[in-house]
């Protein structure tokens, strides 16, 4: 049996976080779904951009390379070997949102067009989910709803297990006929627990955007050595200059005899002493592939395979991945339905809520005077307190102002 005081404790702190973080969980859940089309979306937008006419013979990559230069503002740092006659070829410079593509028409020996993240609406819709369109301020506001989100999730599962009486249907149990303030609040339970697994799966996706949490895990990785090797990004890895540097024409033809799986990209030098790069970039993470070579030599200098990433930065991607639907149709499938039940179970606490409520009343859940929270609650709470430094501010924050209405009721 549960213990009834410790229920109610958990039930008053899982109400007051929901009621709280409502409106941002379920904004959370509709952009985020939303974002879900992002590909869809923008793929006849950009058509007329990434598809090209196929006409006479194609100029070399190296004079697409020259032809790129001057149309970014920063020397391009990759290019996107086609897989496609009819492919316009991609170089890039910048990340992320400052990413910058041009596409090259080989056959016509000009630029197709360029494309920049920032400037779809799609990115409008990113920045929403990800920082309440404020910035930092706005990042941190997502983060500390993220960190309760656990908490929310965690007391609810408490809450709702069913008791040995109810058994297995308790799990199940969904009162249609017992009113509708009854109704939403068995839709909010059976539908929040049987996501709860898939929201934690979620939630863990989205942390390591975040800017306290995800510098903290950073941090973790350079301490423990569990991220990227240092050199896969070539980082400290040098050509030795001797004669004339090797075509990029060369280079692709290296790469297309490795065969390597997925989207296979050349990193750019970037001056005299940079390096060649054959990479892969696919969702079946463990077929990942890294490889730098002189650029005069051709000589390959190292290579990098997924077992050489550290085990926290390949947790990092894969659950990154899955919280984009990256792993194929059905993790994309997935994810819609879990921003599609959040919502559904977020405005169905919110509607239960609202018939409970008495008028002009908060009617927050009232727990006993006597209940006192375990060694062993404390400690979960400092914990989660640790690993998620907001969550934490803002539970130091709650206990003095509890301290202070505790102090003020005695005076």
């Amino acid at each position: 049996m549960k213990n009834r005081k410790l229920n109610q404790w958990l039930w008053k702190w899982h109400f007051i976080a929901g009621l709280i973080s409502m409106p941002f969980v379920i904004l959370l859940a509709i952009t985020g779904g939303i974002y879900l089309f992002k590909d869809k979306y923008d793929a006849p937008k950009q058509a007329h951009i990434k598809t090209v006419k196929v006409e006479k013979e194609a100029i070399s990559y190296q004079k697409q390379w020259e032809l790129a230069k001057p149309e970014l503002h920063k020397p391009p740092f990759s290019m996107v070997i086609p897989t496609k006659a009819n492919q316009a070829t991609i170089f890039s410079s910048g990340m992320f949102s400052h990413k910058s593509s041009v596409y090259i028409n080989p056959y016509k020996a000009e630029v197709s067009g360029k494309i920049s993240p920032k400037n779809s609406n799609m990115h409008t819709v990113r920045k929403l989910h990800g920082e309440l369109l404020l910035g930092k301020f706005g990042t941190k506001i997502i983060e500390l709803v993220a960190s309760w989100m656990f908490v929310l999730i965690i007391t609810g599962v408490y809450v709702f297990w069913p008791n040995k009486k109810e058994g297995v249907k308790g799990f199940f149990k969904i009162r249609f006929n017992a009113g509708k303030r009854t109704l939403y609040r068995d839709l909010h339970t059976v539908f929040g627990f049987w996501i709860s697994v898939l929201l934690l799966i979620t939630l863990a996706g989205g942390m390591p955007w975040t800017d306290v949490f995800g510098a903290n895990f950073k941090w973790l990785q350079d301490a423990t050595n569990t991220g990227f090797p240092k050199t896969w990004s070539a980082r400290g890895i040098q050509s030795n200059i001797k004669g004339e540097a090797i075509t990029l024409d060369e280079m692709v033809v290296l790469a297309k005899s490795m065969h390597l799986k997925g989207e296979v990209s050349i990193g750019l030098p970037s001056n005299p002493k940079g390096v060649y790069s054959i990479y892969n970039t696919t969702f079946d993470l463990g077929a990942q592939k890294r490889f730098h070579f002189d650029q005069y030599s051709g000589k390959q200098l190292i290579s990098h395979n997924w077992e050489d990433v550290g085990v926290l930065m390949r947790g990092r991607l894969w659950f990154m991945a899955f919280h984009q639907g990256q792993f194929g149709l059905w993790n994309w499938f997935v994810m819609l339905c879990v921003a599609i039940l959040l919502a559904f179970v977020a405005i169905a606490g919110l509607v239960s809520y609202l018939k409970r409520k008495e008028p002009k009343k908060w009617s927050t859940p009232k727990v006993p005077k006597s209940f006192k929270a375990s060694y062993g609650i404390v400690a979960i709470i400092i914990v989660l307190a640790i690993v998620f430094p907001l969550f934490g501010a803002s539970v130091v924050i709650i206990a003095i102002v509890e301290f202070l209405r505790g102090r003020k009721a005695v005076i």
